[in-house]
């Protein structure tokens, strides 16, 4: 069924459009001005609208989007807006937690000889791949008895070299808690103080896998890219994106390819087949990284059919 409502808002900015079929309607794009009705516009209700101009092949999969970038006016973007599901990443207000590391956090360069707990975290971290100098860069440390005990720290920073978020991962192969993460937000933008929004990205799941990859490399903390993390993004001068997520995240992974290649982005997902980056290794999951191509449309939609 069209929904008539959102037809015509959309019609009050880009003129009355021509019904076609499915839901569809055809309008005079705002972006090539092809002199025929080439815009295709899909009303339908309960679900998204995908928009596609078949002369200059500029598209999306939202309302608000398309609007926006045809210049419409600020309230019939805010009555739109109303009506369709929007999240407007680059004016979300996020809120910010205060957080601190483990009163029992120890740093290496504090580890004495004698030290086995120490030891025997240094030890893990070799069987990592993580090095002397990923340790002194990140501020990585350990703790000795109290809620994380025989656990790595690794600390995230903020741009202004705030503590905004660690992880905890037990060292201790026979304990059945294998990690605890610490009971605040993960809307946050984490190893953020290492970042050059001018460079390509690579977008990750865990923090050993953007230690493995070193260079410019943001961990999601999971499967998903949270809201603080989208909106920087978006409104960063970054232009190639790197998405290195695991087998099981691969359906994630292409709506984040979609959602950003419509804001305009270049956007490379990584096939890491059975290998996560911390397993690969430097050199392998840079070697694959570089042979990566950039996702066309075409490739997008061969993506999306394989989750259908």
């Amino acid at each position: 069924m069209v929904n008539h409502l959102l037809v015509n808002i959309v019609n009050s900015v880009l003129g009355v459009g021509k019904p076609t079929a499915r839901g569809n309607q055809a309008h005079n794009c705002p972006f090539c001005h092809h002199a025929k009705p080439k815009l295709e516009i899909n009303f339908s209700e309960g679900k998204k609208n995908p928009w596609h101009c078949w002369v200059c092949n500029k598209k999306g999969t939202n309302l608000v989007t398309l609007l926006k970038q045809a210049k419409a006016p600020a309230d019939k973007i805010a009555e739109i807006k109303k009506h369709v599901s929007y999240v407007d990443y680059r004016n979300a207000d996020i809120k910010v937690e205060a957080v601190k590391l483990p009163k029992e956090f120890k740093a290496f360069t504090q580890m004495s000889k004698s030290d086995m707990t120490g030891r025997q975290a240094v030890a893990y971290l070799k069987r990592r791949k993580i090095t002397k100098a990923d340790i002194l860069r990140y501020n990585i440390g350990y703790c000795e008895g109290g809620v994380y005990d025989k656990m790595i720290i690794i600390p995230s920073y903020s741009h202004e070299g705030t503590l905004n978020y660690f992880v905890a991962r037990n060292f201790n192969e026979h304990s059945p808690v294998k990690y605890k993460n610490p009971p605040m937000s993960k809307d946050i933008v984490p190893f953020e103080l290492f970042i050059n929004w001018s460079s390509p990205l690579v977008l990750c799941e865990g923090m050993f896998d953007a230690l493995a990859i070193k260079r410019n490399a943001i961990p999601l903390l999971g499967k998903h890219i949270q809201r603080e993390l989208m909106k920087k993004i978006v409104t960063s001068q970054v232009q190639k994106i790197y998405i290195a997520l695991d087998k099981d995240a691969q359906k994630d992974a292409v709506k984040f390819c979609e959602y950003l290649m419509n804001e305009g982005k270049e956007v490379y997902l990584v096939d890491l087949e059975e290998k996560d980056p911390s397993e690969m290794g430097f050199n392998s999951i840079t070697n694959l990284i570089q042979k990566t191509t950039p996702l066309s449309e075409y490739d997008l939609m061969a993506k999306k059919l394989q989750f259908v």
